[in-house]
């Protein structure tokens, strides 16, 4: 008991040191959203958040198609790739598709469904790979002096990137039934530093793709409790293996160990993401 009790004091105490070495994500508007005028306050611990949500259209829907979620014109910063770019949004659409076939039937974009979900990237800050690279050298050297000795490497709490985004889901008629505009910046102490100047941004999208998904699977704020453990099918799929459903195989294999691997290491993430296998035929208009 006393050893649980120091140990959430120590977390506690920590949290404040976390929040600190944070990246800024700022939650912006690009105005692809129906309304921003309803949308309430849903922060979670590491994520900023603004959501509304029709539970029960929401709970009602069996099946939803995906939109290619793309830049806004001010998240398209210099120095980075259309490839680079790609890869990450593409990251986000395959981390929505996984999640949200945890309730919902996912079917091609083409196709008509009960929810039709569009993310839309508003800001991407930039990791800086010099910093990485720094970081990934005094973990090396950690490892020569001190091997065999559990001792986390944190980040230099410099050049580290964010992620922010919107997304909605629209009905078959297009009323729009659930919003979130999101922001969410990485930490010097948790999460996988990538040599690359999307490396976080990477990383990030799975975790705005899990909070969405929740949204839309549960019908309430995604925040408000803690997630059970994903469903088999998920982690068949986050392993390399097939999904639940075909159609998310139009957004590529999760990377797998191969992936896990290099994020441990610090590679860029193309080096083991292929991306999307071949792009659709837009959807019909509504």
């Amino acid at each position: 008991m006393v050893r649980r009790t120091l140990g959430r004091a120590a977390g506690l105490l920590g949290l404040p040191l976390l929040m600190a070495g944070c990246a800024n994500a700022p939650l912006e508007q690009s105005g692809t959203l129906s309304s921003y005028s309803d949308l309430e306050q849903a922060d979670g611990l590491l994520a900023k958040s603004k959501i509304r949500v029709n539970k029960d259209k929401v709970l009602a829907a069996k099946t939803v198609r995906i939109v290619p979620t793309v830049f806004a014109s001010g998240a398209k910063q210099g120095g980075i790739t259309e490839e680079q770019r790609a890869l990450v949004a593409n990251a986000i659409d395959r981390s929505l598709c996984l999640g949200l076939s945890d309730r919902l039937a996912v079917v091609p974009a083409s196709q008509p469904a009960d929810l039709t979900v569009h993310a839309v990237v508003t800001h991407m800050e930039i990791t800086d790979e010099n910093a990485v690279a720094a970081t990934k050298v005094v973990s090396v050297a950690k490892s020569v002096l001190l091997p065999g000795v559990p001792v986390p490497t944190p980040r230099l709490p410099v050049g580290l990137g964010s992620l922010s985004m919107e997304a909605e889901a629209r009905g078959a008629s297009g009323t729009p039934e659930a919003a979130m505009v999101w922001g969410r910046g990485a930490n010097f102490l948790s999460g996988s530093a990538r040599v690359s100047k999307t490396g976080d941004a990477y990383e990030l999208a799975g975790a705005f793709g899990d909070d969405f998904s929740k949204l839309l699977v549960t019908g309430e704020n995604p925040f408000k409790s803690l997630s059970g453990p994903p469903p088999v099918e998920r982690i068949q799929a986050l392993a390399g293996g097939a999904p639940k459903y075909a159609a998310c195989d139009a957004f590529g294999r999760a990377p797998g160990v191969a992936g896990l691997v290099s994020g441990v290491v610090g590679t860029p993430p193309e080096w083991t993401d292929k991306g999307a296998t071949a792009a659709e035929p837009p959807p019909p208009a509504q």
